[in-house]
């Protein structure tokens, strides 16, 4: 079982920057692909970005240019740098691991709200 806890969240005006991070439990966390989801209230969870354990990155078009994925292995660490916020970005943004062959982990999530 491989525990994930998001922080970083909060208030942040439309065109201002925040950074999420997300800690993993396990001493294997160089091996599993990591990404960022987000759900917006009435909508369904959606991919931001992903990366694996290669370190190669897959942004969502609506992301592309204003959020950086990275990880630090030492740390068992994910990190979503997002710039330029909007207020459709506002919504819960939850931390997933993830091995081949189904095994999948989640976080509970950590609230960003866009707003003026």
């Amino acid at each position: 079982q491989v525990q994930l806890v998001e922080s970083g969240g909060g208030l942040v005006q439309p065109g201002g920057s925040l950074r999420l991070s997300c800690a993993a439990s396990t001493r294997s966390f160089s091996i599993y692909d990591m990404g960022w989801y987000r759900q917006a209230p009435g909508k369904r969870r959606d991919l931001v970005v992903t990366i694996t354990s290669g370190g190669s990155t897959n942004y969502a078009d609506s992301v592309k240019g204003r959020f950086t994925i990275s990880r630090d292995n030492a740390k068992n660490t994910v990190y979503l740098q997002m710039n330029s916020l909007k207020l459709e970005d506002t919504a819960v943004y939850f931390c997933n691991a993830a091995l081949r062959g189904g095994i999948n982990y989640w976080g509970k999530g950590t609230l960003v709200t866009v707003s003026s």
